[in-house]
């Protein structure tokens, strides 16, 4: 049997204080952050994408910097959402747009100065390995120790950073796989258009960017505890009156076997939604699940039809697979100088299993995106 793609959780770091710059160091669209505008590769003209129920400019919510082994392209995700209360939910609000350049393009342009910069690259490699993964911020404290302020490890920087920048390393192992022959679409979610409307990048919404660190889920559990999960699965079990410790022995006791959980007085949608909290109780704070060929966690009951529904590549034709998801916890994390906010549960990216990119092509493919809303905003706030 085949190991399971690992999975890897996004975590709000240090604020991204002034705009990226050089400096010899990784490019804007190599750093992954959540807010901000987004930052294109130079193959891609700038633009943002508009609501397509509203007509406004979309807020950008996240940037996945997310190249593939056995590609020659770098590769860049970003998420957009409208900020108009009356579009939240609606998948015409939402867009995922992937980018790519041919890393051949980007050596040329930087061949012309390697000689004059080869001193200075040496000394900064030998500071940090992984200092290019976060570009360069003015004003930005360390990434490495802010993320470990914000979550009170200080006192394993050491250990954890080390893993973090293993983790991180682990999106250059991800791999492509073959094509195949998909069709069909979920009724609730149009089939993703070849055409899109953009708008100046001038012109969108904005929330105060702020850099995405990389673990490994598997690793968490070790230093986090789950007090503050456990508190709202019990307050969930209370007002709902229902059993869900009892559920989920039943459903592992009888897993592959649907018989005791139709049995169940639980319904469906509370089995989902606390294997959904149980499996995110080790690290609450997460805001992204990345998993490229993984499975999703859902936090309601999805359609029977999903998997049949997640329409194929619009550029080729290939299926699209699951790669990754963003977490109740990037709501309360997306801040704004206005009244600008975003609502969801969760919001589940499928892209293109081939990761094809057409020759010379000058604007980002539009992936799929599912959004499930929110079953109870109260667990969240």
């Amino acid at each position: 049997m085949a190991a399971r793609p690992p999975v890897l959780l996004g975590l709000r770091d240090a604020a991204m204080a002034g705009p990226c710059r050089g400096g010899g160091r990784a490019p804007a669209w190599a750093t992954n952050k959540l807010g901000g505008s987004a930052d294109w590769v130079p193959s891609v003209r700038p633009g943002c994408p508009c609501c397509g129920v509203c007509g406004r400019a979309l807020a950008h919510l996240v940037q996945v910097y997310c190249p593939l082994e056995g590609s020659a392209f770098h590769r860049v995700a970003n998420v957009f959402a409208c900020g108009g209360k009356g579009c939240w939910g609606a998948p015409r609000s939402w867009k995922v747009l992937r980018s790519q350049y041919a890393q051949a393009q980007e050596k040329e342009t930087q061949d012309y100065g390697v000689n004059q910069k080869q001193e200075s690259n040496f000394a900064a490699k030998d500071w940090c390995d992984e200092a290019d993964d976060w570009g360069v911020c003015d004003g930005a404290e360390s990434p490495a120790c802010a993320s470990l302020q914000l979550l009170g490890l200080n006192e394993a920087v050491s250990s954890s950073w080390s893993r973090e920048v293993e983790c991180a390393s682990q999106f250059q192992q991800l791999r492509l796989c073959e094509a195949t022959d998909a069709s069909g679409s979920l009724h609730t979610h149009p089939p993703v258009s070849e055409g899109m409307v953009m708008a100046a990048s001038s012109s969108a919404p904005v929330f105060q960017p702020f850099y995405i660190s990389v673990v490994d889920e598997e690793d968490y559990t070790d230093f986090l505890d789950t007090d503050h999960a456990d508190k709202l699965l019990k307050e969930y079990q209370q007002r709902e009156g229902v059993d869900l410790e009892q559920l989920m022995s039943e459903s592992f006791a009888g897993e592959g076997d649907n018989e005791k959980y139709e049995k169940s007085e639980v319904k469906s949608r509370d089995y989902t939604f606390h294997k959904f909290m149980k499996r995110i109780s080790v690290c609450p704070e997460q805001i992204l699940r990345y998993s490229w060929g993984g499975q999703p966690l859902f936090i309601t009951h999805p359609p029977a039809d999903i998997d049949k529904g997640i329409p194929a590549c619009s550029n080729c034709g290939s299926n699209r697979i699951f790669e990754f998801q963003l977490m109740p916890a990037l709501v309360s994390m997306l801040q704004s100088d206005s009244d600008l906010s975003v609502e969801f549960g969760t919001v589940i990216v499928y892209t293109c299993e081939r990761s094809c990119w057409p020759t010379n092509h000058q604007t980002p493919l539009e992936e799929f995106i599912f959004v499930q809303e929110d079953p109870d905003q109260r667990l969240f706030k």
